[in-house]
């Protein structure tokens, strides 16, 4: 009886740990040079308790890693002026080095006008227009942290992806449009797809790449997957569950990403490094010899 062949983990806790702590030894020299801890400034709309939970993920991880955490929790009831203008002053905060703004803000706010206050030199989080475009062209700036580190993640297990066939199951501004984008500058030839695309299972079975970031649990199923295809769920629901079936599709993948311990933690590493890049630039040191790849 021939055993059942499944795909190897895509292990992002491993990875991310290992960027966290360049990002410390980083952050240390940082400090010890200029007497500044770089620090990083988290607005959090309301109560959300999902958007809660990781916030003060990423503020604990920052710090027990020398990044200086400044919380600005803001009222659910906060419109878009009044939220522009706090993100426009941290903006112009010579002791704030990075910004990020949690996503969602709330239905009521305009949250692209929100983002776009952000000044681009400490958007770490890759959120702005600005941002898209420097990852589009290959210019230099901040990428989007998630799709930023799902390629580094492909990275570091030497999966290249030049002439790939790549899926993106999903079309977000922060995390569908960028990984594509960033994808396309690799080399791979790039198909965004979305929930409302015909034929969906069929477009994916092409895939030698899928990404699926749509947000629906369990979306994309084991049968969809062309066999041996590298999967990267980047889909997280309640239930630790994300957007392919995990189950199913580990019997036809080579690779894949666990949900969670998979492109999450990478999300909270590449931020982490981009605000040491955006304050060792800020602060006048040559961030480039800090941390190396």
């Amino acid at each position: 009886m021939t055993a059942t062949r499944t795909a190897r983990l895509l292990d992002g806790a491993n990875c991310a740990q290992r960027i966290i702590e360049r990002a410390a030894a980083a952050a240390a020299t940082i400090t010890e040079s200029t007497g500044t801890v770089p620090c990083l400034a988290t607005v959090l709309v309301g109560e959300d308790p999902a958007s809660v939970t990781y916030v003060r993920m990423k503020q604990s991880r920052c710090r027990k890693n020398g990044i200086r955490s400044r919380d600005v929790p803001v009222p659910a009831t906060t419109t878009t002026a009044e939220l522009v203008e706090i993100v426009a002053e941290l903006s112009l905060d010579p002791d704030v080095h990075g910004i990020l703004l949690q996503h969602p803000v709330g239905s009521h706010i305009d949250e692209r006008a929100a983002f776009e206050a952000i000044a681009p030199h400490k958007d770490v989080d890759g959120v702005t227009l600005a941002s898209f475009a420097a990852m589009s062209f290959g210019l230099p700036g901040f990428v989007s942290c998630t799709p930023g580190g799902i390629i580094r993640l492909l990275k570091d297990y030497s999966i290249n992806v030049a002439g790939m066939n790549a899926v993106v199951v999903g079309r977000s501004a922060i995390l569908g449009k960028p990984v594509g984008m960033l994808l396309l500058a690799a080399d791979a030839t790039v198909t965004y797809c979305h929930s409302r695309t015909r034929n969906l299972p069929s477009v994916v079975r092409e895939a030698d790449l899928v990404i699926a970031a749509v947000g629906r649990p369990n979306f994309i199923q084991g049968g969809d997957i062309k066999p041996g295809a590298v999967v990267i769920d980047a889909g997280y629901n309640p239930g630790n569950v994300g957007d392919v079936d995990f189950t199913s599709a580990r019997l036809r993948a080579s690779w894949i990403t666990p949900v969670p311990g998979g492109v999450g933690p990478m999300t909270i590493a590449m931020l982490m490094e981009q605000t040491v890049h955006a304050a060792a630039h800020q602060l006048g040191v040559a961030s480039e010899s800090l941390m190396p790849a």
